[in-house]
């Protein structure tokens, strides 16, 4: 049998907003999502998690690209 190739998909996020005078939950957020400086961009795995972590900072990061 032929194993199944499991694609995952990515998120691809960068900071825009500065983590300065922002409530101590959202600047952890930022650090969890691999952020903690301006202009920063990472490829995550999108999952319900992750998107709920974009959620919860949403004015601090664009999504750049999501495939």
């Amino acid at each position: 049998m032929a194993k199944k190739e499991t694609v995952k998909k990515t998120i691809t996020v960068e900071q825009i907003g500065s983590p300065i005078r922002r409530p101590a939950v959202q600047r952890q957020t930022l650090v969890g999502l691999g952020l903690n400086k301006m202009h920063r961009v990472r490829t995550l795995e999108d999952t319900p998690s992750v998107r709920g972590m974009i959620r919860a900072v949403q004015h601090l990061v664009r999504v750049v690209d999501g495939k």
